[in-house]
Parts: C-alpha cells; structure tokens; sequence
C-alpha cells in the first residue's frame, strides 16, 4: 500500500493513481489595490473605441502577469499572441481607450441657452491686490514752542473744515492747512493757568477749549469769539469728546461732566459720571454715538451707554489708558492703549468688553488713530525711540515703523481726508505723516470725499507748508 504522509508533497509516474492538482484562475482576485494595474478612465464616445483591442490588451497583461507571477511561460504562447496582436494591428505603445476625433464645432452665430445658468454664479476675476508704499519720512515740520510736555493732557485736533487747532501754553492757535495761515483764538488770563485740552465739534466750527482752572469753553471759530462757558469740574480738564450736541469732558477731579450745549447754563449738565479713582486723560465717543468710552491714570477703561449707565470697566492695562481708537468700519471693535508700565495696544469687543488680542509696542503708546481706508492702526509712541507704527488688523503685523521726532509724539489727529496725520511731540514741533496713503477712488466717480477735504489740503500743501516754518 502506498500514500501520502500529510504534509508531504504528492507525487507519481503518469501510470500511477496519484496525481497533483493545480488551481488556476483567469482574473485576479480583488485585493488592496497595492497591486492594482494602472487603467485609463471611462470615456462614454463608444464610437470612437475598439473593443476588440481593447479586450486583447486587457487579457494579455493579465495573462502576463499570471505567468511571471507563477514563474512559467511558453514561446509558443508568446508566438502566438504576437501573430494575434499583429492581425488585429494592435501596438505595444497604443493606448486601450483614445480619442479617435475632436467633438464637431458648433454652427456659426449658435448660443447656447444655457450659458446663463452655468454662468451666474461665477464670481468676477478680483485683481491681486498690491501692496502700497508707505512713506516713512514727514513731509513737513512746524515749530510748536510752548507745547507742555504733558501724558494726561490732549492738545491737539485737525477739524473738518481742514483747520488744525493746537494749544501751546496759555493759548489757542489755529493753523489753516490749505492757506497756511495762523491765528491766535483764545489766552487764558490767569498767569500760571494753561489750556489742558481741546476738541473740534463734527462739522469743523466750534471747538470746545478745557483749561487748568476746571473751565470749559466753545469757541466758534468762524467769529473768533467764545459763545458758552461751563462750569462744574473742581480741577483741571484733560479730555473732551462730542456726540452730536453732547460734549463729555473729563477731569483730574476724577469725574465726568456731560453737557448739553443746546441748554441754558444751570441746565447743562445732563450727567456727572464717577468711575475712576484718578484723573481721566482719554475720552472718545464711538462714531455711531451708542457708546462711551473713558480712560483714566487708574488703569480702568470703562464703557457707557447713550444714556450715561455704566456698561462695564475692565483693568487690564497696567498703566494710564489715554490711548483710545474707534474703529471706522465695526461700531464695537476699540482700541486702547496703555501707558510705560504697559506698553500694550489692547483691541476689545465693547458690546461683551471681551478681549480680542493685544500686541506689546515695547513703548509708551501715547496716541491711536485707525486708518480709514485700510483695516491699520497707527500708534504713537513715547522713550526710547519716540516713533509712530502702523500695524495691519488683525494680523498686528507691523507695516512700517516712522521716525523723526526728538521727543515722545504726545498727540496725533488725522486729516479730513484720511490721508495725512498731524503729530505733536515733546520736542516741540508739529510733524506731517502721509501714512495712509490715498483715499480709494469713488465708484460713481464724484469723489466727495477729495472734494470736500483732500481738495483744500492738496491745494494748500505748496503754499501752507512751504510758506510757514511755525505755529507762532
């Protein structure tokens, strides 16, 4: 007897009964796709293919693989699969599935009614955006003698009737920045007193004057005479802001006085707010006159409503918050700025008095004033290097950094046309910036923007600047 021990390989002459079996299978059993041939796609124009071919290549790179797979392969099969590819004119280099002709071209003057609906929600092509050029040199200087060398006060604003006002000691000069003229508004009487701020009205001809002997007065600047004074802070008045018929004014007493100027004198004063524990050297309104903001040398900023209720106070800053920007295109976006134990320019949400982010300056940060065209902030700074920076929001990526003044750059407006900046510093002398760059061109072509203001300004810049080397 005979047979196999498990395991074992079988084997046995072509008489005997034992025999070997082997499996073979046409097509490959589907696996991971490690091993995948690599097709060409699907092409639906059967009209254009050969079928015939293509099933002769398919077979024979199967069959191809199988065999060097199993390590055998016949001449004769090759033979014959090279005479077969050879009657049905099939290449080695030919691809299975191919274009045989190019689609028909469509008749002349043919619209397709369907253009519409395939074409209406493709966007236009948007020009990449270039970046522009900013200088960092100013383009004119003033002697300012006088200017106090003073954090807390606010001496400084360009109104739009393009007249810069600026208070240098016991007076108020104002420099008209399209004929280059000065002249002189108002003097304290008092030896020893002095102009501790001042702010321009919304349309350029009154400007309200605070002073050292806890005053405030409205000039309007057209007569050059004093039409109201109000009286109720007990100490020197360091910051003014208006909304509408409103003016906010804040004091070293530590209060602040809102007045309504449409009212007689024992009337004016429409709420006295107290909520900081030292004197308040930042005041701002925002352009949609919902909310106040307030800065103090407590280290508090607080936000009120339109009605004079204290919205909330926060103390993240480390130092005196005179710094304080609204935001020209998000009505709750501010920006704050502290003083030389902080350094930080702090961005807040003013509707949940969150924290959006923040950015150490490395100086003083004296002065904050967004940029009208593009989503920038400027900032000015105090020691070491007394320079102004423009930063891209929200990125806080600094954009340019400009130097020039000799001293910390105290004060900063911006002109009627977004364009240029005025800034104040220590050094006494009032410099002109151009770093906002033009107004973006108007796109219904009026540009009543450039008329309004930019026209006088550039109108003014030969004659103004060149002809004047000083405030007084």
């Amino acid at each position: 007897m005979s047979g196999t021990t498990p395991g074992s390989r079988a084997g046995g002459s072509p008489g005997g009964g034992n025999k070997s079996v082997k499996l073979s299978f046409g097509t490959k059993t589907p696996g991971n796709g490690k091993g995948k041939e690599k097709l060409d796609r699907f092409i639906p124009t059967r009209s254009a293919m050969d079928f015939d071919s293509a099933n002769y290549t398919l077979s024979k790179e199967n069959k191809h693989s199988l065999d060097q797979g199993d390590g055998q392969g016949s001449p004769s099969k090759e033979e014959y699969q090279k005479a077969l590819a050879a009657s049905l004119s099939v290449h080695d280099s030919s691809r299975i599935l191919a274009f045989k002709q190019k689609a028909p071209a469509a008749p002349e003057g043919y619209e397709n009614n369907l253009k519409s609906l395939y074409n209406q929600n493709l966007a236009p092509a948007v020009p990449k955006k270039q970046f522009r050029h900013v200088p960092t040199t100013q383009e004119r200087i003033l002697d300012a003698p006088e200017l106090m060398d003073d954090y807390y006060l606010n001496l400084l604003d360009w109104g739009s009737q393009n007249l810069i006002a600026v208070a240098l000691g016991r007076s108020v000069y104002l420099w008209n920045a399209g004929s280059g003229n000065v002249e002189e508004l108002c003097t304290v009487p008092n030896e020893g007193d002095y102009i501790s701020s001042l702010r321009w009205g919304s349309d350029g001809n009154f400007l309200a004057v605070g002073t050292s002997d806890a005053k405030v007065q409205i000039w309007d600047a057209s007569r050059r005479k004093q039409v109201r004074e109000l009286c109720g802070h007990t100490n020197r008045v360091s910051c003014l802001s208006w909304n509408g018929s409103i003016l906010s004014s804040g004091s070293r007493d530590c209060t602040i006085a809102n007045w309504d100027v449409r009212k007689r004198r024992d009337e004016a004063c429409v709420a006295s707010l107290r909520v900081h524990e030292q004197e308040v050297c930042g005041l701002a309104w925002s352009l949609c006159g919902q909310q106040l903001a307030s800065g103090g040398n407590d280290n508090i900023l607080a936000i009120h409503d339109s009605s004079f209720g204290l919205v909330n106070k926060v103390q993240a800053h480390t130092a005196a918050v005179k710094a304080l920007a609204w935001c020209p295109y998000q009505s709750n976006l501010l920006a704050t700025g502290g003083g030389t134990a902080d350094r930080h320019v702090r961005f807040w949400n003013t509707h949940t008095c969150a924290m959006l982010s923040q950015i150490d300056t490395g100086s003083q940060v004296c002065a904050l004033q967004w940029n009208p065209h593009e989503r920038e902030l400027l900032s000015s700074h105090g020691y070491s290097k007394h320079q102004l920076c423009l930063w891209k929001y929200p990125s806080l990526v600094k954009v340019a950094e400009l130097s020039g003044h000799q001293g910390r750059v105290l004060h900063m407006s911006t002109s009627p046309d977004g364009c240029s900046v005025v800034t104040a510093g220590a050094d006494e002398t009032l410099r002109f910036w151009r770093p906002f760059g033009d107004p973006p061109a108007s796109k219904d072509g009026d540009g009543k923007l450039g008329a309004a203001a930019g026209g006088p300004m550039a109108a003014g810049t030969a004659a103004g600047f060149g002809g004047l080397r000083s405030i007084r």
